[in-house]
């Protein structure tokens, strides 16, 4: 388990052992001069000036009005538990206790977990006093009783969400219990089926997550290629607005599938896409047949990008062409130059690469070639981003089997923008705090995703919900090419 902050425990000590007898499930009153103490089937009667009462051993520690000695609850075999030691850090954002469990066996009780607004409760089977020690986080109010069945910790912070994982570890015996005070969870309505949620996932650390969840409504791609812009200004009457794919820096070339209404906008470069037809969506990556035609109407079919034949088209910027190459670079429909290969690709064009003075037909500069390509099976929306996170119900989060040429930003801890929908058909535009698409793509299948695909991250990664920015932000968004825009239906 990765740590995420230096574990540093603390030994928990009493600094006296008299302690209320209600923190021992015991009540108590005075009566005839004397101090009873009740409970669990059992009474204690202690007398000032004289002692305990028969036949309990008058060299007990003597109690003090209300309180009693945790020492002569033990003598007398009140606790039915062992004794543990308590040891107390922070584990990320939890405080953790350790229960150092006596005897060389393992602890007994499997991991469990929970989680409760507000307020929580749970019993630790050992008698562990030293938890009466632990500085709780502030705002929080901890009550500890030590119980003849065990150490009963009940907790409140009003305005938090609180959650325990508890889980034993061998070599020697402990059980660890980690405590979360979280921001609460959120949820509003923004219309009809769509709803904005702030939520929590758990891989087992937690994550929040800033989405908006959609049972109906009209998704559509959203920007233009060469122009950056926020993505609440893509689409300034939109519910939702959820930051699209993959561009180039210095020209805001988009990279990747773009389609638009069935129109082809930006070409494949071999990442997973979204592809739909109105509330029905589908991950893949893309099927798509790619032609050029030539000066006198001749038409031949070519590979796109990353998906190489003898005759390839290129959109994506940077080097094109290989050794023994020729490259034709087009802008618009009218080819500017042939060279050798590799060449870099200027901005505003694209390129025909070829087996070096084979051409599919005469070409030379100033000759018209133009590229047309479709999708199979078509679908009137498309947007490429990737990697895939979830497929089916299963973790995918796999970037070696998808176009990454550099793996270093999916490695980052940064926050991650993601499309993803339940079995249900539930569909999620979400943002996540800063973290790695494979623990996203985790965190989403403990709440149900069945699909999910990670969008443009970093600091692209935004989520406006009507012209507000939901999702924390350092310092000023950043301008993109494409965003997903959700309207109502």
């Amino acid at each position: 388990m990765r740590l995420l902050a230096l574990l540093l425990f603390l030994p928990c000590s009493l600094a006296q052992t008299l302690l209320p007898a209600s923190t021992f499930g015991l009540s108590f009153r005075e009566e005839a001069s004397a101090w009873i103490y009740e409970g669990e089937g059992v009474r204690f009667v202690y007398v000032p000036g004289v002692g305990w009462a028969e036949p309990l051993d008058p060299t007990l520690p003597p109690p003090d009005g209300e309180r009693i000695p945790l020492e002569a609850l033990k003598a007398l075999g009140y606790f039915r538990t062992p004794e543990a030691g308590v040891r107390h850090g922070t584990q990320g954002r939890a405080l953790r206790l350790v229960l150092d469990l006596p005897g060389p066996e393992p602890a007994p009780k499997p991991p469990s977990e929970g989680q409760a607004p507000g307020s929580l409760s749970l019993l630790l089977p050992y008698l562990a006093p030293g938890m009466t020690q632990v500085p709780w986080p502030k705002g929080m109010e901890a009550r500890v009783r030590l119980l003849p069945g065990g150490t009963e910790l009940s907790l409140s912070f009003p305005g938090k969400l609180l959650r325990y994982r508890l889980f034993p570890l061998k070599d020697p015996a402990r059980l660890v219990l980690d405590l979360y005070a979280l921001e609460a969870e959120v949820e509003e309505p923004l219309a009809p089926g769509i709803r904005y949620r702030e939520t929590w996932a758990f891989t087992p650390e937690p994550l929040r997550l800033y989405l908006v969840e959609a049972e109906k409504g009209r998704l559509v791609p959203v920007g233009k290629p060469g122009v950056r812009a926020l993505p609440k200004d893509l689409a300034p009457h939109a519910l939702a607005v959820l930051n699209g794919g993959y561009f180039d820096p210095k020209t805001a070339t988009p990279i990747g599938l773009w389609v638009q209404d069935g129109v082809t906008v930006s070409y494949p470069s071999g990442r997973t896409a979204l592809l739909w037809d109105g509330f029905s969506f589908f991950l893949g990556v893309p099927r798509f047949e790619a032609m050029v035609q030539g000066p006198s109407g001749e038409r031949v079919r070519v590979g796109i990008n990353t998906s190489r034949a003898r005759y390839t088209a290129h959109t994506v910027p940077g080097p094109v062409g290989k050794p023994g190459e020729e490259v034709a670079l087009v802008m618009g429909s009218r080819v500017q130059a042939i060279l050798p290969a590799p060449q870099e690709l200027p901005p505003g064009t694209w390129a025909l690469t070829f087996p070096k003075g084979a051409p599919p037909f005469p070409l030379k500069p100033g000759d018209t070639l133009s590229l047309y390509g479709r999708l199979d099976p078509p679908f009137r929306y498309a947007l490429e981003a990737g990697p895939l996170l979830v497929q089916e119900g299963q973790y995918a989060f796999d970037p070696s089997r998808e176009n990454f040429r550099d793996l270093r930003p999916l490695q980052a801890i940064t926050p991650q923008a993601a499309v993803a929908w339940t079995r249900e058909g539930k569909l999620w535009l979400l943002v996540s705090e800063p973290t790695t698409p494979g623990v996203l793509a985790r965190a989403l299948l403990t709440l149900g995703a069945w699909n999910a695909l990670r969008m443009d991250g970093g600091g692209s990664a935004q989520l406006w919900v009507k012209g507000r920015l939901r999702n924390p932000y350092q310092g000023s968004p950043r301008p993109v090419v494409s965003a997903l825009a959700l309207y109502a239906p």
